[in-house]
């Protein structure tokens, strides 16, 4: 049990976005909020809602990822406590473990829980303890010739296609999908070097390929007195490169099965010794609802704004409160799923062209929808400078209706009145899904881009609305219509 301690300022870990969204809980709670930034960011907007910033270096992204210099910013700004967010170091052992030692609390699970559960291999193996059903795999594979030789056994005994996954892989990286034995062969060193580049580390595994299930995830709190609640689930099979575009909440599934789901993932949260906020998620077979454990998330996930409007409970907050050692207070009748939830992620990236980042580009006219069920979390602004040096993602837009019609119109038409003028965005292909008669339906897997290639199809045009608004902001900026005679 551990014992309850009064946080008084928190230091945010984090750029962007969800610096931001953190920020502003941490100033509800009446706590001090501490921004740490890098020269890149010296003009960043979270920056302007932080009582206090810390430069942390020349950057980019590396400073970020430096424990040290973390730490000396908490003492530094006299921050008693640090909120990691998403990325960077948010599910990094050794981070959670210095802040121990140095004092501060680490708004996460303890150290020893991430390292278990980051470990993909350890994750299934606390799973298969629990009972609780997960996709075939192997270990980590032996090195060199003997690991190619247990590689090539399990494609024999399962069949293939199959998935070489680094086992410290994360957010889509160091994933490999093979066909066949000699793709194996092709495959399996470029994962380990894929994996060494990216983690620091050569061990993989393979795992059976479940192709085309649905990607469902059970948001969990648990605090240190062994209290474990789920806050319902969320279907994220809309993907590029195994990393999520468009969420949903809660999944479509039997209520039978998601009962069933929920009772798991609470279950995976006690073997594991979770405390805090965690994400078990789980690869689901459409047309069966039959369901295997695929890893567990030992931080706040991108999505939990879905999971928020849907439930109306603040997961930063019960994060700050479950690290002061307080008790869940939620009773189980006080989470009610009413109505759908939809998360679209606005980035400025050109969906037609791979999604290829627009960094460098300016914000030219932004004007952003609103009305009733609409949450918009993000950074961008008019004249807003996209960075090269960052992830291109602007804002998170997340809309809630009584049912999943409503939800969808809701999106459509605060799509529609999404504006930003200046680089591409995913807007137009969120739009284009909107329309797609499967999307439409519900009828969505990790597979929906690729058997749906003519969402890619959507006009290229300007807006009518757009050019006007971008004359208008010439005109503003040069105090004379530059097309009149």
């Amino acid at each position: 049990m551990s014992t309850k301690r009064k946080i008084k300022k928190v230091l945010i870990a984090n750029r962007g976005e969800i610096a931001l969204r953190i920020i502003r809980t941490v100033k509800e709670l009446g706590l001090g909020a501490v921004a740490v930034y890098e020269k890149p960011d010296s003009e960043a907007y979270f920056i302007r809602f932080a009582d206090d910033a810390v430069l942390i270096g020349d950057g980019p992204r590396k400073d970020y990822l430096d424990i040290d210099k973390i730490i000396w910013a908490a003492r530094k700004s006299g921050a008693d406590a640090i909120h990691p967010g998403y990325g960077f170091l948010a599910e990094n052992t050794d981070f959670s473990a210095e802040c121990e030692r140095a004092g501060i609390v680490f708004i996460g699970p303890p150290a020893g829980v991430i390292r278990d559960l980051g470990n993909k291999v350890v994750a299934r193996r606390i799973m298969q303890s629990a009972g609780i059903p997960f996709i075939p795999g192997t270990d980590d594979l032996s090195p060199e010739d003997e690991g190619i030789r247990e590689a090539i056994a399990f494609g024999k005994e399962y069949g293939y296609p199959l998935m070489v996954k680094a086992s410290s892989g994360g957010g889509g990286r160091g994933i490999r999908k093979v066909g066949n034995e000699a793709d194996l062969l092709v495959q399996l060193p470029l994962a380990k070097s894929e994996s060494l580049s990216a983690f620091n580390s050569e061990d993989v595994y393979i795992e059976k390929c479940i192709e085309a299930p649905r990607h469902v995830e059970i948001q969990i709190l648990a605090d240190c007195h062994g209290n474990v609640i789920h806050l319902g689930s969320r279907d994220c099979s809309i993907q590029r490169r195994h990393q999520k575009l468009l969420e949903i909440a809660p999944a479509d599934l039997p209520e039978d099965v998601l009962k069933e789901m929920y009772h798991y993932a609470i279950r995976a949260a006690r073997e594991s010794g979770y405390v805090n906020a965690g994400t078990v998620e789980f690869l689901v077979d459409p047309r069966t609802n039959q369901f295997w454990f695929m890893e567990m998330n030992t931080r706040l996930q991108v999505e939990h704004t879905v999971t928020e409007e849907l439930t109306g409970v603040d997961i930063v907050r019960q994060q700050v409160r479950i690290a002061e050692g307080d008790v869940l207070d939620i009773p189980d009748g006080r989470v009610q799923l009413m109505g759908k939830a939809i998360q679209v992620r606005i980035n400025a990236e050109d969906p037609k062209n791979s999604f290829m980042p627009e960094g460098g580009k300016r914000v030219e006219v932004y004007q952003s929808p609103g009305g009733p069920g609409i949450r918009l979390d993000g950074i961008v602004y008019q004249g807003y400078n996209i960075p090269t040096e960052y992830d291109s993602l602007l804002v998170k837009m997340t809309v809630r209706g009584y049912d999943w019609e409503q939800a969808l119109e809701r999106l459509e038409r605060a799509l529609h009145d999404f504006l930003i003028v200046g680089p591409k965005t995913t807007i137009p292909f969120y739009l284009a899904i909107c329309k797609e008669t499967d999307f439409r339906e519900g009828k969505f897997d990790t597979n929906y881009l690729e058997a749906h290639p003519e969402i890619f199809n959507y006009p290229e045009t300007e807006r009518e609305i757009a050019r006007l608004a971008k004359l208008i902001a010439e005109i503003h900026a040069k105090k004379m219509n530059p097309y009149a005679y």
